[in-house]
């Protein structure tokens, strides 16, 4: 008996000293908005922005460096018609795409960060990473959606290989941003992030026209895929833009992605007594 309270006399004397701290460990809710910029929009309009949400979990290495795995949903797409090339407007091509990414970034502060401590409250940031992204581009004709990817718009069914593309591509996050702790152990964020990926068929527009021979049509019933490989011809039936060789897009530069997203995270409180080192409280 007395062993037992010796023993919870201590554990009570050592409670007394111990703290509550936060650990590396965080979780988090993300939610804003996304951008395209492609062969649609060369000038990096924002005509047409949709939402993007998600979640993460970030780890910190220290005060100055984090690591983040994200997991994303988002929508973009873009039409000719916002352009104000007049070319552009008659070439009449859109689409649309939904994403599901998931990636890695890290984070770099450009000051200590510390929930709890006033004297480190924010801190903006860069960041960089790698991923991957699922997309399937698609487009409407007479209120119906079409799958790009299986008409095979520039020659993907004719034989043209080197144009084929699946549905999954990489991409590179690389961008900057702010964080803030609101109260200990709950943090804010917002970040602007350009993803740079490694395909050109987003927009499922790259090269040149492939001309309408490959899509043999029926006036009283015409093939979806002959009109959405060339839509100029409802703008202009006369003279429609799709002669074979001419160019439909630009193959010289990839696709990109933007998401601008505010963060809302809440980071794992651990039980432990304190630690020093060189005379410094150690938080992680």
């Amino acid at each position: 008996m007395k062993k037992i309270v010796v023993i919870l006399l201590l554990f009570i004397v050592q409670k007394s000293f111990a703290q509550n701290y936060f650990g590396g460990g965080e979780f988090g809710v993300s939610g804003g908005f996304a951008n395209y910029f492609g062969d649609l929009n060369e000038e990096y309009g924002v005509h047409y922005v949709r939402p993007s949400f998600g979640c993460f979990f970030r780890r910190h290495l220290n005060p100055y460096i984090s690591v983040r795995a994200n997991f994303l949903l988002g929508h973009i797409g873009y039409k000719d018609e916002y352009n104000k090339n007049i070319y552009y407007k008659t070439r009449n091509l859109s689409f649309e795409s939904n994403l599901v990414e998931t990636s890695v970034q890290a984070e770099f502060n450009f000051f200590k960060f510390s929930t709890g401590d006033f004297e480190h409250r924010w801190t903006p940031f860069l960041t960089c990473g790698i991923g991957i992204f699922y997309y399937d581009p698609y487009a409407q004709l007479n209120g119906k959606n079409y799958q790009l990817r299986p008409l095979g718009t520039e020659g993907q069914s004719a034989g043209f290989d080197q144009r084929k593309y699946g549905k999954v591509a990489v991409c590179l996050p690389v961008g900057m941003g702010f964080k803030y702790w609101l109260r200990p152990g709950l943090n804010f964020g917002l970040e602007v992030v350009d993803r740079m990926t490694t395909t050109d068929y987003l927009d499922d527009v790259s090269g040149t026209y492939i001309g309408s021979n490959f899509f043999p049509t029926d006036p009283l019933n015409p093939n979806p895929a002959s009109i959405l490989q060339d839509p100029s011809i409802l703008i202009n039936p006369n003279n429609p833009l799709g002669r074979p060789g001419k160019q439909r897009g630009n193959s010289a530069t990839k696709d990109q992605y933007m998401m601008v997203l505010f963060h809302l995270s809440f980071q794992v409180k651990v039980y432990k007594c304190p630690t020093y080192m060189n005379g410094d409280l150690l938080a992680y």
